[in-house]
């Protein structure tokens, strides 16, 4: 089983041969199965919509686009974006039983907060042939929880339940299903309480965990964040140990971003479609993966200089 860091570093590491403007298909896409979320998190982009969705996507797209993707050299599908997958989980099975079975898709990954990962559900998803399962774990206790996401503190206690569940699950199985686990690296005393949870209660149940640095979220820093004290850091350069230079930025050369409606996005945090490259609902996956759209906003971020594009505003470009 290869480590889930080799996998984000290779994505996140723009290649020699994909630093040009118009390119082969993405070896990696993530698609929002459900633009949904349980959590309120202070610093997620999906607080920029005005109205929080109540739909998910239509299985019939999902499969389409998804056709289209490994028809091009797609390799690795994230069946999620910025929502929770698990707020559908049996539109979530089905996509992963599809990419598996019918298309052939290498690699399916999947990142999910956990609240809502129970046992059954995951034993379906790795039944279905989920090859990796990465939990989001960015508070140390309930209070810090309450504060931070935004919900209940029962979720806290659930979530960890859950990580817990799934390792068993997977050892009563005999799947091959990796499991893994992601937590902000924030300072000082944060640090050390976040050290002491996921020593008792996540790393004992996945095979590797990582430190990801609070991302600005496509230029989304709220009051909220200023108030908790966590300082957002430029754009997303990927995770702690394998940072990447902010221009050009990764997400518009190495992986594509699909919204539930069915856009493609050219930013890995793109919550209100303002970064959108194309409609999938009417335009072929690679028609859009180089539209003139995407290779004009390329050319910018290999020139290093995104003024007047969607990106200028961007906290990577303005700090």
């Amino acid at each position: 089983m290869s480590a889930i860091t080799d996998r984000i570093d290779n994505t996140t590491r723009i290649p020699a041969s994909h630093l040009k403007a118009e390119l082969p298909a993405p070896r990696s896409v993530k698609i929002e199965i459900s633009p949904r979320c349980n959590y309120r998190c202070g610093f997620c982009a999906l607080r920029t919509r005005e109205t929080q969705p109540k739909w998910d996507m239509d299985f019939a797209l999902f499969k389409r686009i998804t056709r289209e993707m490994r028809d091009a050299g797609v390799e690795e599908i994230g069946v999620f974006y910025l929502g929770e997958s698990f707020m559908n989980p049996r539109l979530l099975v089905d996509c992963i039983r599809y990419l598996k079975r019918d298309i052939g898709m290498p690699y399916v990954f999947l990142t999910s907060n956990a609240s809502m990962a129970f046992p059954e559900a995951v034993q379906a998803c790795m039944e279905a042939g989920l090859d990796s399962l990465k939990w989001s774990v960015n508070a140390a206790d309930e209070q810090q929880f309450t504060n931070i996401m935004g919900v209940a503190g029962r979720l806290f206690h659930t979530a960890l339940d859950n990580i817990r569940g799934a390792w068993e699950e997977r050892r009563r199985g005999g799947y091959r299903t990796g499991l893994y686990a992601s937590s902000i690296r924030y300072d000082g005393g944060q640090l050390e309480k976040m050290e002491q949870l996921l020593e008792s209660r996540v790393t004992p149940y996945v095979d590797q965990h990582y430190w990801l640095p609070l991302y600005s979220m496509g230029a989304f820093a709220t009051v909220r964040e200023e108030q908790l004290g966590y300082r957002p850091t430029a754009g997303n350069q990927g995770r702690i140990g394998a940072l990447r230079e902010p221009l050009p930025c990764w997400s518009a050369f190495t992986e594509g971003h699909v919204t539930a409606e069915g856009r493609l996005s050219a930013c890995c945090f793109d919550a209100t479609a303002h970064w959108t490259m194309g409609d999938l609902n009417t335009t072929p996956f690679m028609a859009a993966w180089n539209s003139p759209a995407f290779v004009s906003l390329r050319r910018a971020h290999l020139a290093r200089d995104v003024r007047g594009t969607v990106c200028e505003n961007c906290i990577a470009y303005t700090q």
